[in-house]
């Protein structure tokens, strides 16, 4: 695995940084309560494994808000190490009633509740997140991407995303500003055909592809082929989910999250986990013995 990718071309991570969705809460967004201390013990120690990028969202919070990610972050690692990259999405706007999205005179809120949460006078990277869980084709991202690039022109932002998107909005979207990263759902064992166009747009331009739920999220990984190559590493099923992530594309980065300490460092040592040609064979990623591969695609080695 390539020990780093440069975001924008300038912003260096590791390819295996931390989501802190769960931070505030077990159930991800809008669920009871976790014991913020757990969450500030586990940003402090995902720093000290070497971890350095995290992100965020000023909408990860409990259903009560009375503990939200970004304030969680502020408290365990502010002042930030220099080499620290923190990235958060807007756009979604939790309700009683699920999620809405903002419109274009949103923007300024949302970047500004974003650097009040998190104690900075500049994002290193604002993704626009658009549309439910299902992409939203032919919906036009166009104002509100007009509205975040004018922010980034005032240097509010650093560098822009965008989250869960097609190949026409990463097009819509560049035509008016620099993309730098996109966030789509995606794991390299069920590929949709969308995901693997604008994986190839990303691995063309220098484009940082960042999954979110890379383990599968609240989907169990029951796929018994990796369960075969975990035990061959002596890794866990969630671990060789994670290589195999960095092993499909040399632009693809992970960020796992948990709100667990022993969670973050098993999720931490899968990027000292190497998958050889056999293994990714093993798993469908590589063409077997006889020549054949399954329809999800090729992979870089480790």
């Amino acid at each position: 695995m390539s020990n780093g990718f440069r975001i924008g071309g300038d912003l260096h991570v590791s390819r295996l940084g931390f989501g802190a969705m769960r931070l505030p809460s077990k159930d991800g967004m809008g669920g009871p309560a976790r014991d913020p201390e757990t969450g500030r013990a586990v940003l402090r120690r995902a720093v000290e494994l070497g971890v350095d990028h995290i992100d965020t969202a000023d909408f990860y919070h409990s259903h009560d808000g009375e503990v939200r990610a970004n304030d969680l972050i502020r408290e365990a690692l502010h002042p930030y190490p220099s080499n620290l990259v923190i990235a958060t999405k807007v756009g979604p706007v939790p309700t009683v009633g699920g999620l809405r999205h903002g419109g274009p005179a949103d923007m300024r809120r949302f970047v500004e509740d974003n650097l009040t949460g998190l104690g900075v006078d500049r994002l290193d990277l604002v993704y626009l997140r658009i549309g439910p869980m299902a992409v939203p084709h032919g919906e036009s991202l166009a104002e509100r991407f007009e509205a975040l690039a004018a922010l980034r022109e005032e240097g509010l932002i650093r560098h822009l995303g965008l989250s869960n998107v097609d190949t026409a909005h990463l097009a819509e979207a560049r035509a008016i500003a620099p993309v730098t990263a996109v966030q789509n759902q995606h794991q390299p064992h069920t590929t949709r055909r969308d995901d693997a166009d604008i994986l190839a747009v990303c691995e063309d331009s220098g484009i940082a592809f960042v999954p979110f739920f890379p383990v599968g999220g609240h989907h169990a990984l029951d796929d018994e082929r990796p369960a075969v190559v975990a035990a061959r590493h002596g890794a866990t099923v969630p671990q060789i989910a994670l290589a195999r992530l960095l092993a499909s594309s040399p632009v693809a980065l992970a960020i796992p999250g948990t709100g667990s300490v022993a969670h973050l460092e098993e999720n931490v040592a899968a990027a000292g986990i190497t998958l050889s040609e056999q293994d990714l064979a093993d798993l469908g990623d590589r063409a077997d013995s006889t020549g054949s591969a399954d329809s999800t695609g090729s992979a870089n080695s480790v």
